[in-house]
């Protein structure tokens, strides 16, 4: 009787099961164009909906392996969101840059439950936290709005960002201009995604879940905004580049709304562009374009996924205690 160990409770392959799910989801954005530059900064007023659908599959008593596919949109607007009267945020104001973001995601992470279940689904505890880490792979494609007052023949339409190049990514630039070299950003993207979430048992088959994760990305262009500004004469005849490219002397916000330029104590200059046109900016916002910034190349972007989930047991069945 020595050597007895006592029963060991594997986890066999009878207690695995598959599920499926359905998400609804909240989308929000941190990056160039959050309100301000502080920590995870982001404006709830542009959360956005989203919809996602998984598989999983439980293969431990603690581990559960998922992928899913979720659509969603972020959304960016210096105008709505900056505070044009704090010192630093109204430089974000002055800049007017606007953007939204429709993301389609195809995510893979393991999720580790806090507390574990030896036995089957039927006998599952009834709640748990977890947390969750993985890889993302992502198509994402940033537009903007063009006013309906800006004289284009897109006025009122959103357009692709991507390939205007607002930042001088398909003009021949000086050598020594500081975006020189920097070529169009991919459409399609790596990102971490990690979280937390809880589980609720609803019955034999059905749970509910809420979770709320971050996408750590690999580009600094979900807004479209990164580097500095270029020399407006380098987008040639495309006037729709100019006018997306430098919006800090227009008089509205994107979508509307009067814009009081003169309150924020910044000037508007002119320049003499490469085409030999001359443009009207404000100072610091594109006219000196060697070294003036619009948008941190130094820190990528990231989104925030806040979901709520409910995962159906695939080919589980009620069972019903008998009685004699």
């Amino acid at each position: 009787m020595r050597n007895f160990k006592g029963k060991k409770n594997y986890f066999t392959k009878d207690k695995k099961y598959n599920s499926i799910g359905i998400t609804l989801n909240a989308l929000n954005y941190f990056g160039d164009l959050s309100p301000s530059a502080s920590a995870l900064s982001t404006d709830i007023g542009f959360t956005r909906p989203g919809i996602g659908v998984d598989f999983s599959h439980r293969f431990g008593p603690r581990y559960t392996l998922r992928a899913s596919f979720l659509y969603g949109t972020i959304r960016g607007d210096d105008f709505e969101s900056a505070d044009k009267g704090d010192s630093e945020a109204k430089f974000r104001y002055a800049r007017n840059l606007s953007f939204r973001n429709r993301i389609k995601e195809l995510t893979v992470v393991g999720v580790f439950d806090l507390f574990k279940n030896e036995a089957s689904y039927i006998s599952r505890v009834q709640w748990t936290p977890y947390a969750y880490i993985g890889a993302t792979l992502f198509h994402h494609n940033p537009q903007a709005y063009v006013a309906d007052d800006s004289g284009l023949p897109e006025a009122g339409t959103w357009v692709d960002l991507q390939p205007l190049g607002t930042e001088g990514q398909n003009a021949e630039l000086d050598p020594n201009d500081v975006n020189a070299g920097i070529e169009p950003y991919k459409l399609i993207q790596f990102a971490i995604p990690f979280g937390i979430g809880v589980r609720y048992r609803l019955n034999q088959v059905f749970d509910l879940s809420f979770e709320m994760g971050i996408r750590y990305t690999f580009t600094d262009y979900l807004d479209d905004v990164s580097q500095n500004y270029v020399d407006l004469g380098v987008f040639g005849n495309d006037e729709l580049a100019k006018y997306l490219s430098d919006r800090s002397a227009q008089a509205t916000g994107a979508e509307g709304g009067d814009r009081n330029i003169n309150a924020l104590d910044l000037n508007q200059v002119s320049y003499v562009g490469r085409d030999g046109n001359t443009y009207q900016v404000i100072n610091g916002f594109g006219s000196e374009f060697r070294d003036n910034i619009r948008g941190n190349k130094d820190n990528n972007d990231v989104y925030f996924v806040t979901s709520i989930r409910v995962a159906y047991i695939i080919g589980a069945t009620f069972t019903r205690a008998k009685f004699r």
